[in-house]
């Protein structure tokens, strides 16, 4: 009985997408993606014009210092819409305490007109 080789690497086979979009660290390999989805108080639509623009500015920065790259988002007038690429160690429940509180603390203190239909303080 002959072996036949494959020529093709078995790991491509399983996964049709290259190892080369997986991102690294130290001693793995990962492609962890979340889709993350939140709204604002009873969908109110406060995220019109200037609030939306920063509040987009404010999530790039804070996914900026938190090493998780944005795939795709949009930020619409009562929700808003992530999908990231994270590393392993960070959990989805700690990547939205961070975005969800820094965002809300960050559009209360530079739009004051945003208080009074959020109850002073919940976004």
């Amino acid at each position: 009985m002959v072996r036949q080789t494959c020529p093709v690497n078995f790991l491509q086979v399983l996964c049709p997408r290259t190892l080369e979009h997986y991102r690294r660290i130290a001693h793995s390999q990962f492609d962890i993606k979340f889709h993350l989805v939140w709204i604002t108080k009873y969908r109110k639509k406060l995220l019109r014009g200037d609030v939306g623009l920063r509040l987009r500015q404010i999530v790039r920065t804070i996914c900026a210092e938190l090493e998780v790259e944005i795939l795709k988002g949009h930020v619409s007038v009562d929700h808003v819409h992530l999908f990231v690429s994270c590393t392993p160690h960070m959990s989805a429940s700690y990547l939205m305490q961070r975005l969800r509180g820094k965002t809300s603390r960050r559009l209360m203190q530079e739009y004051s007109h945003l208080k009074r239909p959020c109850w002073n303080r919940h976004l």
